[in-house]
């Protein structure tokens, strides 16, 4: 499984860069395009799940998920924990700059709009994890999103750690970036 693991190192090569932890995104220029975004831990090794997530209470939810489906979601050997994508959105003011400002924001505390992917922020070592981003100008990025889902399903057998959804390949009509 090592030759077809989805690492950091295979990410760089196919155009992610940044590779930089939650609290030091303002600080390296992630762009305002559509994109992809990936989390990945320096590691494979065991790990250890907070009991109740740190992550903003959206809409009165509690963000926080069992020990037990925390365990079941897990994926031993994969450095790639989770996949999300970026949209412009209709102002065309999004991108992936907002996006993963929205995600940090989320697992600092605040009440933000990012509910995919929390599980990450009940993992003792969620500071050390790593954001990377590719811009996908001519490609949509839910396709993007979807097809790195299905390859990560191919090689391990299920999702990653914190995508609980499968990704939804856009339609004709809802392909705008």
């Amino acid at each position: 499984m090592a030759d077809q693991a989805l690492t950091r190192e295979i990410l760089t090569d196919r155009g992610f860069s940044g590779f930089v932890p939650f609290s030091q995104l303002n600080e390296h220029g992630v762009p305002l395009d559509a994109g992809v975004y990936v989390v990945v831990r320096p590691d494979v090794c065991d790990p250890r799940f907070l009991p109740r997530s740190p992550a903003g209470h959206f809409k009165g939810r509690d963000p926080s998920v069992s020990r037990d489906a925390l365990a079941d979601a897990w994926v031993g050997e994969a450095m790639l924990l989770y996949v999300g994508k970026a949209t412009t959105g209709s102002s065309g003011r999004r991108g992936l700059r907002k996006r993963l400002d929205e995600y940090r924001r989320h697992g600092a505390g605040e009440a933000v709009g990012h509910w995919g992917g929390r599980y990450i922020w009940q993992l003792a070592d969620s500071d050390s994890l790593l954001v990377g981003w590719r811009p996908t100008p001519d490609r949509d990025p839910g396709e993007a999103e979807a097809d790195l889902i299905t390859e990560f399903i191919g090689i391990y057998g299920k999702r990653p750690f914190a995508n609980r959804n499968r990704a939804r390949r856009p339609t004709t009509e809802s392909r705008g970036h």
